[in-house]
């Protein structure tokens, strides 16, 4: 036991002498979770709270134009501006420029013709269907499409989100002007408009209820997600002070001198992970800390932990103890510290993109999807939602941390292996 202690403390030693490994290991995660979150927050307002600048260049001079504008605009997720006069691609894209918007409409011309032509034969099909006269209507086209420019910079998620917004814009002015041909039709008057309203503006109401492990109904925010995921990240990244310190040791010949001490390099092994250990627990609780009360100062929501305290604190220890391993197993077989360094950041990235850190993993298909099974954070990362997004408890992650003591042993095993083959050991 005092051989153990004695080396703990000289790997502390060795540690704080790290002044570029402490900064990696704390103070860049530290600025990548609040910038991420930052951005990510700032997405989820733009898609639920801020409004989408567009212009819109209507070439109709008829009521359906006038009627879709209104529509578009009490969609509220647009902040329109209206232009005038009609515009060429090129004009289009500089009205862009001018207004700061991301999205340019042109409604054509005869928009507000053809929806009327259309609703009237629409009318007529289904008075003739009831058994009733009607005027004879031709069969008339589609109405022209609406012409959206969008900046590119534009994701693909969002377009998505306007295009069913124009659709359904679309979707109730014909509708608004099939219901008048209808009721003209059959009552030789006009729709009255609080009919009108009544039977376009009869919506259904939407709950949306997370669902959630412990019965909670709070809504997971941009903090939830993130501040989990990059603790895992900086975790891992133990490896570019632990790897280049197991990398060191190797070439100063330290292996060597131990074997002829009455003591074991698998002691020191054992220090090198009680120390860096502490190290992850360390980073998970600043990062968590700084989630709870420095967020709410950024105008980010504030972390909430989960109940399970002692869950967190299990799965914790699990991932640090297996972002060590990984980290002294790159270091026993990096030939040079370099070797180290690059291999472990380059590999930290990828194995953060398989397992969900930077792309979800329902969001994978085929061969990646499978693949994200073999990266620790995946699993990692599956235990932290559970805790935090839902209110999971120690028997909910069970199903994560058995797998991810699996690949800890194996990647001990691998150390041992390579210590052996190497006669360091």
């Amino acid at each position: 036991m005092f051989k153990l202690i004695a080396t703990i403390i000289k790997d502390v030693r060795i540690l704080l002498r790290d002044k570029v490994g402490i900064s990696l290991m704390f103070i860049m995660p530290i600025i990548l979770v609040v910038v991420v979150t930052s951005i990510q927050n700032s997405t989820f307002q733009l898609v639920n709270k801020n409004k989408l600048s567009i212009i819109i260049n209507n070439s109709d001079t008829g009521q359906a134009s006038k009627q879709l504008i209104k529509a578009i605009d009490k969609i509220g997720m647009f902040k329109a501006s209206q232009v005038s006069g009609d515009k060429t691609e090129q004009q289009i894209a500089e009205a862009m420029h001018q207004h700061d918007a991301m999205l340019g409409i042109i409604i054509p011309s005869n928009f507000s013709s053809k929806v009327t032509a259309k609703s009237k034969s629409i009318a007529g099909k289904a008075l003739t269907s009831f058994g009733l006269q009607s005027d004879t209507v031709k069969n008339v086209g589609d109405v022209d499409p609406l012409t959206v420019y969008y900046n590119p910079v534009l994701q693909d998620n969002i377009r998505l989100s306007v295009q069913g917004a124009l659709r359904s814009a679309m979707q109730l002015v014909q509708s608004r002007e099939t219901l008048r041909s209808l009721y003209f039709s059959i009552n030789e008057k006009q729709l009255p408009e609080n009919l009108e309203n009544e039977m376009l503006n009869n919506k259904t109401t939407i709950n949306e209820i997370p669902v959630s492990k412990d019965g909670t109904r709070t809504t997971p925010n941009a903090t939830q997600h993130n501040v989990p995921a990059w603790t895992i990240f900086a975790m891992f990244f133990v490896i570019m002070s632990l790897g280049g310190s197991v990398v060191r040791e190797k070439v100063s010949g330290s292996f060597i001198r131990l074997k002829t001490l009455p003591t074991s390099y698998l002691v020191g092994l054992l220090s090198k992970q009680i120390t860096y250990l502490a190290v992850t627990m360390l980073q998970a609780a600043v990062i968590f800390s700084i989630g709870i009360w420095l967020f709410p100062f950024f105008g980010l929501p504030a972390l909430n932990l989960p109940s399970d305290i002692l869950a967190l604190i299990i799965v914790t220890v699990v991932c640090g103890w297996c972002a060590v391993s990984y980290a002294m197993c790159v270091g026993v077989f990096a030939q040079t510290q370099e070797q180290a360094n690059g291999f472990g950041a380059v590999s930290i990235v990828i194995l953060a993109c398989i397992g969900g850190l930077m792309v979800p993993s329902f969001a994978m298909q085929g061969f990646f999807k499978s693949a994200a099974n073999l990266s620790p954070m995946h699993w990692c990362l599956q235990a932290y939602y559970s805790l935090f997004l839902e209110g999971g408890k120690l028997k909910d992650v069970i199903n994560n941390i058995i797998p991810l003591l699996i690949i800890t042993i194996l990647l001990q095993l691998v150390t041992y292996v390579g210590l052996k083959r190497k006669n360091l050991i």
